[in-house]
C-alpha cells in the first residue's frame, strides 16, 4: 500500500473557466461539490463552449469563477470586474467576454455534446486556425453533468514536478492542468498509471475507483489567466508519458488520472492518503 497526503484540492465551477484552490470541500458521487457545476452554452450551435476548441473558445481561461450553491458563483472578467451568475445581465457580460454569444447554464441539456480538437494539429496550425474535431458527448460516466468523462480528476506533486522540469521558469502545472486532488505520495512520475483498477482512501471517509490515465487536449498549452501560452506544456508529456488510456483508442499523452467516487467524504490539505 502507498501512502501520502492530499496538498491541494481544487474546484472549477464554470466548466473551461479558471478555477479556484480551497482547504477542504465535500467530494460526493458528482465529484468536488460545486465543480463544473456551470457551463457556457453557445447558442448559435447548442454544444457546450469548451477551451479543448482553442481557435473558439480560448478566451475563457480569461474568466475566473469562484463559488458554489446555494449561493450564486462569482465571475471575474478580464477587466477585473467581478459578477454573480445571478446578475440578470450575466450573459451579456460573458457573451462579449468571448465574443460569442452564449448562455449560462445550470443544467446539462440533452444529448449535450462539445468538440475537442485534435491536439496535435493545434500545435502545428496554431490558435487562429480550425482544425479536425471530435464531438464528445457529456456525463458518460455520470449522467446529467457537464464533466468530460469522470467526475475527479487527480495527479501526483512528482508528475507535475517532473513536467515543471522540462518547462520555462513560472510557467505552472496545477493550473494548466485543471486538477482536482494533488497528491504528495512516493513513487516516479506518472506512477499514476499505476494505480488503474486500484481504490485510493483520502481523509478518514472518501474512497475513489481510479479508472484511467488522463488524456491530455490543447488546454494545457494555452494562456490561463497570468499564465502565458505554453507549447511544451502538451510535448513534455507526449514525450514523457505517450500511453494508452482505454483500450482501442491509441497512445496519448496523459498527465494524472481519472476516478469516480466510491464512498463519499469530506477532504482537506494535509489528509492521509492510502493507495490500494
Amino acid at each position: 500500500m502507498i501512502s501520502g497526503r492530499l496538498v491541494q484540492v481544487r474546484r472549477y465551477p464554470v466548466k473551461s473557466l479558471l478555477g479556484e484552490r480551497l482547504p477542504a470541500a465535500e467530494v460526493g458521487e458528482t465529484g468536488v461539490a460545486g465543480d463544473r457545476a456551470l457551463a457556457l452554452l453557445d447558442r448559435e450551435t447548442g454544444r457546450v463552449a469548451s477551451a479543448k476548441q482553442p481557435h473558439r473558445w480560448r478566451a475563457l481561461l480569461t474568466l475566473r469563477a469562484t463559488g458554489a450553491a446555494p449561493d450564486p458563483a462569482r465571475i471575474t472578467l478580464p477587466d477585473g470586474r467581478q459578477m454573480s451568475t445571478a446578475e440578470s445581465d450575466i450573459d451579456v457580460a460573458l457573451s462579449a467576454a468571448v465574443g460569442r454569444p452564449v448562455t449560462l447554464v445550470d443544467t446539462v441539456p440533452a444529448d449535450a455534446t462539445l468538440l475537442r480538437s485534435h491536439p496535435d494539429a493545434v500545435l502545428a496550425a496554431g490558435l487562429a486556425h480550425e482544425v479536425p474535431a471530435d464531438e464528445n458527448r457529456l456525463g458518460s460516466l455520470v449522467p446529467g453533468t457537464f464533466f468530460d468523462f469522470a467526475p475527479i480528476h487527480l495527479v501526483t506533486t512528482a508528475t507535475l514536478d517532473r513536467i515543471a522540469a522540462d518547462l520555462p521558469p513560472g510557467a505552472g502545472t496545477v493550473e494548466r492542468y485543471r486538477t482536482n486532488l494533488v497528491l504528495d505520495t512516493p513513487g516516479d512520475a506518472f506512477g499514476e498509471n499505476d494505480w488503474i483498477g486500484q481504490e485510493l482512501r483520502i481523509g478518514p471517509d472518501l474512497v475513489l475507483a481510479v479508472l484511467a490515465p488522463t488524456p491530455r487536449c490543447a488546454v494545457p498549452t494555452l494562456a490561463h489567466g497570468p499564465l502565458p501560452r505554453e507549447t511544451e506544456a502538451l510535448r513534455v508529456p507526449a514525450r514523457l508519458n505517450r500511453v494508452e488510456p482505454v483500450p482501442g483508442v491509441g497512445a496519448q499523452p496523459c498527465v494524472g488520472a481519472y476516478a469516480r467516487v466510491v464512498r463519499a467524504g469530506r477532504v482537506g490539505e494535509g489528509d492521509p492518503v492510502r493507495v490500494g
